[in-house]
């Protein structure tokens, strides 16, 4: 007897064929995650279509009326279509050129290692336009050190920008208030985790929680927060380091390594000559500043030599 295995919307039991088994209430992602096995089943065996049909049904009905938390509202979905229809007017009709390049190819000048956080999109940060970088997206813009075993789709990501995009700098952006640094000073990192991953992900940057506790242990949580930040752009520029292609492309010098910190929360009446608080001075800052916002710079890395990292002040 085969048993047609399918998820519940709501904590309860599902029988099919006699069998039975219990779900936990997930909702619609797993019931699409579950598609591909039903339909290679009901090719074999299609004497379990009908019993499958009315399952499905009874699922779906269950997704729509269990308590709305696993179907977008009908103001989302408007929202998204009404998104996609002021970039295809304002953008993909009034820029036919640029698309129509971008559909031949993607030249990108930049690979951008930014945060996950909803309100530090760099492209709308960093005015970056379609085509000009190659994002990576994460808790807490972390990038791992070399490693064929783990975090495989980081790396594939590198390699990808480095060798095959030919990127000329890669950018590591750090951001006030993130969440994912909170968790890095937060965990206790002893006995069992209380995370599926996320604790696992954000052991990347202890090097930083490390030199932060050392150098500021004496300082309120906060602070010592707003600097792992910051040293946590320092650990992920040292971890890209590992990569033999990126060694590579520093030595023949058509490869920089930058490091940067948007800062969102801090006030302050003036942008230009501050000290960033990365190890390094700060290269860049705007000029003139129309809002409470800061975007750092720190000098990018070169290599004379793989084993000798240096620092170089344009």
């Amino acid at each position: 007897m085969h048993r047609v295995h399918l998820i519940s919307a709501i904590d309860q039991p599902i029988f099919i064929n006699g069998k039975g088994f219990r779900a936990r209430r997930h909702g619609k992602g797993l019931v699409r995650g579950s598609h591909c096995c039903l339909q290679k089943l009901l090719s074999e065996k299609g004497e379990l279509g009908p019993v499958a049909a009315a399952k499905i049904g009874e699922i779906t009905a269950e997704l729509q009326t269990a308590d709305g938390s696993a179907t977008l509202s009908s103001e989302s979905v408007e929202k998204l279509k009404n998104g996609f229809i002021h970039f295809k007017r304002e953008k993909y009709e009034k820029q036919p050129g640029l698309y129509s390049e971008l559909a031949r190819g993607q030249s990108p000048t930049y690979m951008v290692f930014a945060c996950s956080d909803s309100r530090v999109c760099p492209s709308h940060v960093l005015n970056l336009h379609p085509g000009e970088a190659f994002m990576v997206r994460n808790i807490a813009n972390m990038v791992p050190p070399y490693d064929k075993t783990k975090y495989s789709g980081v790396g594939a990501a590198i390699e990808y920008a480095v060798l095959h995009l030919k990127v000329k700098e890669i950018v590591v952006i750090g951001h006030s208030a993130c969440g994912g640094i909170k968790g890095l000073m937060s965990f206790p990192f002893e006995g069992p985790s209380s995370t599926d991953f996320i604790e696992d992900w954000v052991k990347i940057c202890l090097p930083a929680k490390a030199k932060v506790l050392a150098d500021h242990g004496d300082k309120p949580f906060g602070d010592q927060c707003a600097q792992c930040e910051k040293e946590a752009v320092n650990v992920s520029l040292g971890n890209l380091l590992s990569y033999p292609f990126v060694r590579e492309g520093l030595v023949n010098k058509t490869l920089a390594l930058k490091g940067g910190y948007y800062d969102f929360v801090k006030e302050v009446s003036s942008c230009g000559g501050s000290n960033s608080g990365f190890r390094h001075h700060s290269l860049y800052e705007p000029e003139t500043c129309t809002t409470v916002m800061t975007l750092s710079l720190f000098p990018y890395l070169t290599l004379s030599d793989p084993r000798n990292c240096v620092v170089f002040f344009p």
